[in-house]
This record gives C-alpha cells, sequence and structure tokens, in this order.
C-alpha cells in the first residue's frame, strides 16, 4: 500500500512559520531540526496531514505572495469560514479572495497567512472525507 506521508514547501524562516501554524492553527511540532535547513514536521490538530517546511539553501523559497493562490495552496475543512476568517485576520493573516459559495453549495474564503502562502477554509456542503 502506498500512503501520502508529508507535503513540504520552502519557506523563508521555518521557525516563524511553524510558530504560527502551531499557535494559530493548531498544528503541533512532530520532529524538528534546530540548525540548517531548520526542518520542522508538523501534523495538523486531527494528527491526519503532516506538512514538511524548512529553509534548505540548495534551493530557492519561491515568490509565494505573488502566485496565484489557485497555483498553491492548503485547504483547511472548517465549520464557519467566516469566523474563521475573523479570527485569522486577527493573527496577521490576509484575504486573497473572500468567502465565496460554489454551485455545489461549498463555503470557500482564501487567505494568505502572514509569511504570503496561500490558505483556503472550506465548508463542504458534502465532506470530502
Amino acid at each position: 500500500m502506498i500512503q501520502v506521508e508529508h507535503v513540504a514547501w520552502q519557506v523563508q524562516d521555518p521557525v516563524a512559520v511553524a510558530r504560527w501554524y502551531c499557535e494559530v492553527l493548531g498544528f503541533r511540532v512532530l520532529r524538528k531540526v534546530d540548525q540548517v535547513p531548520f526542518t520542522h514536521f508538523l501534523a495538523d490538530a486531527a494528527g491526519r496531514v503532516v506538512v514538511e517546511i524548512y529553509h534548505n539553501p540548495a534551493a530557492k523559497v519561491l515568490d509565494y505572495p505573488s502566485m496565484h493562490p489557485l497555483q498553491l495552496h492548503l485547504a483547511f475543512a472548517v465549520d464557519d469560514p467566516a469566523a474563521t476568517r475573523d479570527a485569522l485576520l486577527r493573527a496577521g493573516a490576509t484575504i486573497a479572495e473572500d468567502i465565496t459559495v460554489t454551485p455545489a453549495g461549498d463555503t470557500l474564503v482564501m487567505m494568505r497567512d502572514p509569511f504570503g502562502f496561500a490558505i483556503q477554509f472550506c465548508k463542504r456542503a458534502v465532506p470530502m472525507i
């Protein structure tokens, strides 16, 4: 059997990103490296998804703020997209695309974390999982 273990992305300041994702989005650090590349493996609150963040000098950090959020984003299931949006605005996130409702009845809001990476919050009419 093949399973996804984690998704990874290169960031400018993995320590600050890890701190924000833990404090604001409820992630927890599973493993970290306290020297270059400052790798952090973060598990979401449900423990179902693992994200690896790091800053490896062998590769450039993408210009996430200039990328269209449809090119790359991390999506979260939430009960109340509007309340989530408001809480994240207070925590330093910004709105990339405010609340929309799709033809399927899904409610979505696209934001950017304080580091420019696109994050989406979804309330699905029919849950994915």
